[in-house]
């Protein structure tokens, strides 16, 4: 368990150093700055997350699940700004954005290792 929890938040640093890379205006310093704020994600989706999806329910319903999206922008919001120049976003849309791709990216990457852990 705490084996499969280290590999998904190695996966998520490598998918936001991945979308770094990708656009300008999503900054994070190094691989350091991306575990670390894999760790603070992971405990703000346990945290935050819950109460963001309850609060928002009736608009998550309406929308079919796509305000999801917005939520995971928060959390990768108030992840940010945590961290100061070290790791920066540069407006609410190109969080909604990265949001987008990193799970697409965490997607695929737990779909490849799925497959070379049978």
């Amino acid at each position: 368990m705490l084996a499969r929890w280290m590999i998904t938040l190695f996966l998520n640093a490598i998918a936001l150093i991945a979308v770094a890379q990708i656009f300008e205006s999503f900054y994070i310093e190094g691989f350091g700055t991306a575990l670390l704020a894999s760790i603070i994600l992971g405990i703000l989706n346990v945290l935050v997350k819950p109460f963001l999806i309850l609060l928002t329910l009736p608009i998550t319903i309406m929308t079919l699940g796509l305000f999801l999206i917005v939520i995971n922008a928060i959390t990768l919001m108030m992840t940010q700004s945590l961290f100061g120049p070290a790791f920066a976003i540069d407006g609410f849309g190109m969080a909604i954005l990265a949001a987008i791709l990193i799970s697409v990216i965490n997607m695929l990457l737990n779909s490849l290792i799925k497959d070379s852990l049978k």
